[in-house]
């Protein structure tokens, strides 16, 4: 018998997430994915009149196959993935694996290669761009021990965290997205961090559970040349499998020109990687009520309510400020008094303070009205 919470979850994502309608294919991309929880989704995309098309992936072998790839294989691999992403009106990307750090000693012009060659094909120019999309975690022990809970503990968080009520989410959020659209300047000050920049004529984007479960955050674009300042981030970020705490950039003119981190090296390579990636192609504001704490996967950490996150690389199309690099890495800064606290402005208006809203139109996005 099904575990209901999985036929919970996989109806979430088939039918809320994705919308799929009748006749639309899907691509599910499980990674590490039990095969339980694999059945739900192709059960549910087929109740939706759906056709579930299939790729099972594994972390470890990902690994074992970056290690001497060359940019012909992952072209090739490209090819083939390419071309179904291409026929699909969806996708769900379901990623659980064991390691967190699996790919920390794929050398990093092997991840450059990955990054270039295969994922910016299929993952930047197709799927976010052509198709509607969900992705999500799986809860395993891996992911406990980071949120460091107990199993079962992080199960229930899990679930409950993954199937809360977005439609309430969609309403709420939609004030701070109007605001932010018409916002022109911002301006982040924390303990470590004074940093300002426009954003003028971005969109603002929702997240609302259509792009990523869990989710909850409003996004924009910084003017690619307006960052200046410092920021100071203060959860720990995993990147190509390398965990940095402590992260420190400082901007001018967009550009960051000084950078630190518990890894400097690993830092400096991935800033260097293109000319995007020095310039910031994301800025958002975390907000589902339920991730208060990190745990290295930033599928959760930048939803954490009273955050915010930046983002050297890439800008996505929907909110473009025409930064371009195969990096996109979003790094997190808490904002509640137990982190040290913060403010966030908008065009010389205290708009949040300590991690909560302070004004009127936002307060149905504070942790106690979204929860009920």
């Amino acid at each position: 018998m099904a575990d209901p919470r999985y036929t919970k979850l996989a109806d979430t994502l088939i039918t809320y997430s994705c919308d799929l309608q009748p006749g639309e294919k899907i691509l599910i991309e499980a990674v590490d994915i039990p095969p339980d929880f694999t059945q739900e989704l192709i059960r549910a995309a087929y109740r939706a009149g759906g056709a579930p098309l299939l790729f099972l992936k594994s972390q470890t072998l990902m690994r074992e196959l970056l290690l001497q790839a060359s940019a012909e294989q992952l072209s090739l691999i490209a090819d083939g993935e390419e071309a179904c992403m291409k026929e699909s009106d969806a996708y769900i990307g379901m990623r659980g694996s064991a390691n967190v750090s699996e790919l920390s000693d794929v050398p990093t012009e092997k991840m450059k290669l990955y990054e270039e060659f295969l994922w910016k094909r299929v993952h930047v120019e197709v799927r976010v761009a052509k198709t509607k999309w969900v992705v999500s975690r799986w809860p395993n022990a891996s992911m406990a021990q980071l949120a460091q809970l107990s199993t079962a503990a992080f199960e229930d968080f899990y679930f409950r965290v993954c199937t809360m009520d977005y439609g309430r989410l969609s309403e709420a959020i939609e004030p701070l997205r109007e605001l932010t659209e018409a916002t022109e300047q911002v301006r982040l000050v924390a303990p470590g961090t004074d940093l300002t920049f426009s954003i003028d004529g971005i969109p603002a984007i929702s997240c609302d559970g259509h792009r990523n479960i869990p989710d909850g955050e409003v996004f924009t674009a910084p003017v690619r040349d307006t960052v200046d300042g410092t920021i100071r981030f203060n959860a720990e970020t995993l990147y190509q499998g390398i965990t940095h705490e402590d992260v420190q950039l400082r901007f001018e003119g967009g550009r960051i020109v000084e950078a630190s981190s518990s890894n400097p090296e690993h830092l400096k390579s991935v800033l260097d990687a293109d000319e995007g990636s020095r310039y910031v192609g994301e800025f958002a504001i975390g907000l589902n009520p339920y991730i208060t704490q990190p745990m290295k996967d930033i599928l959760f950490d930048e939803k954490i309510a009273g955050s915010i996150h930046l983002t050297p690389g890439g800008a996505y199309e929907i909110a473009d400020n025409g930064n371009r690099s195969q990096i996109h890495w979003d790094m997190v800064l808490m904002m509640s008094p137990e982190k040290g606290g913060g403010e966030i402005w908008f065009d010389d208006r205290l708009i949040r303070k300590d991690g909560r809203f302070v004004v009127d139109d936002l307060d149905g996005l504070n942790p106690e009205n979204l929860l009920g």
